[in-house]
């Protein structure tokens, strides 16, 4: 008998079943993308419309905040198992928020004879703990902790000594104090001497703003990390909510990492290979007890990151500015490139280098003063 001639048929019979198997599904796909958007419409209708519908939308159907979900959590949890842990970051950034308070509490008029009760008895108990540990392995106090123990001192100078909390919290202090108090550093608050105006003028601001544009071709020329670091010196002078300063500065200038990090963010097609720095600023919620603080790492970063590109500019560099994107994929491989925390996010990117003076920039029309602003009216003229 020959077998082969039965085995062809067999052979074309599982074929067109793998032809139908296929159409059918090449068919559904579309079918299935169409019903999806359909009910994303109707849902995100109703999430726009329903607040308690919102979180559902996000939850059950949306997962792009998944992430920053996870990160807020983990640095809560974070937050309130290391306020007292000399080695974590929350303790630092609890001892400075409260410290922050105490200077501007310092500050009011008319000034309150008992005053910061709610919270002294936690800050000097974290400013024990880091005195401790100063005095344990004979180390130099950091400023933060010289600061502290400035300001500690002129808040139980000032304050009445009627509150049983306060008392309890002046003696505690007293035996943490690491200074004599003729030796105080003179981080307190002080007096500007505001007789001579600033050598900087508005015109010269100006002047540097406009000069400064973003620049996608740089010279073949390694960067000095001074001046890199000069500049994130003056970026660390800018304000932040406490003055908690909830970020870092990684700058990568070496391969390879170089050449795996800046295609990364997407907006740099085209010209990544012509960057020489890539810096990431990378904020820690870490810094925060409550949810409601959670944008303050993209606010007190940008902040810090318009002074860098300044000094920069100022100091010969160029930079360009680099959206981070928020996809998954993306946030999972910067953070196993730069070994971030699950409480860490990338909040932008930074091109630096030497311009090609060759090669042009973008014009990049600005609005008009009319359209960024208003007086005493809720909306701006359009």
């Amino acid at each position: 008998m020959n077998f082969k001639n039965i085995a062809n048929p067999v052979k074309g019979s599982a074929r067109s079943v793998r032809q139908i198997v296929r159409t059918g599904i090449s068919s559904i796909k579309p079918l299935r993308l169409t019903i999806s958007r359909r009910i994303d419409a109707t849902f995100l209708r109703l999430a726009a419309k329903y607040r308690s519908i919102a979180p559902w939308y996000y939850c059950l159907w949306n997962s792009s905040f998944a992430r920053e979900q996870q990160a807020l959590a983990a640095a809560k949890l974070e937050y309130a198992e290391g306020r007292m842990n000399a080695n974590a970051v929350s303790s630092s950034a609890l001892l400075t928020r409260n410290i922050h308070r105490l200077e501007k509490a310092l500050l009011m008029k008319p000034r309150r004879e008992i005053f910061a009760n709610a919270y002294i008895t936690e800050t000097v108990a974290v400013f024990t703990l880091y005195s401790n540990a100063i005095a344990r392995d004979a180390l130099k106090a950091p400023p933060i902790l010289t600061w502290a123990d400035t300001i500690l001192n002129e808040y139980f100078s000032a304050v009445a000594d009627t509150d049983h909390l306060i008392n309890a919290a002046r003696q505690k202090y007293t035996n943490a104090s690491l200074v004599n108090t003729s030796d105080l550093s003179p981080q307190r608050p002080y007096l500007r001497n505001l007789t001579n105006p600033p050598t900087v003028s508005y015109d010269d601001l100006h002047a540097l703003a406009i000069r400064r544009r973003s620049v996608r071709w740089f010279l073949e020329r390694k960067v000095d990390r001074n001046l890199l670091d000069k500049a994130i010196l003056l970026a660390s002078q800018s304000p932040s909510a406490c003055n908690r300063q909830p970020f870092r500065f990684i700058i990568v200038d070496e391969q390879p990492l170089l050449s795996n990090l800046v295609d990364l963010p997407m907006g740099t097609a085209g010209y990544a290979q012509n960057i020489p720095v890539f810096v990431v600023i990378v904020g820690s919620q870490t810094n925060y007890f409550h949810e409601r603080d959670r944008h303050l790492i993209y606010i007190d970063a940008s902040l810090a990151a318009m002074s860098f590109i300044l000094a920069s500019e100022t100091l010969g560099l160029s930079s360009c500015c680099i959206n981070w994107p928020d996809i998954e994929e993306r946030e999972t491989a910067i953070a196993d490139a730069l070994t971030l925390e699950i409480h860490e996010r990338p909040v932008m990117c930074i091109a630096v280098g030497y311009a090609d003076p060759q090669e042009k920039v973008a014009f990049s029309q600005k609005k008009s003063l009319e359209e960024l602003r208003s007086y005493n009216n809720m909306r701006v003229n359009r």
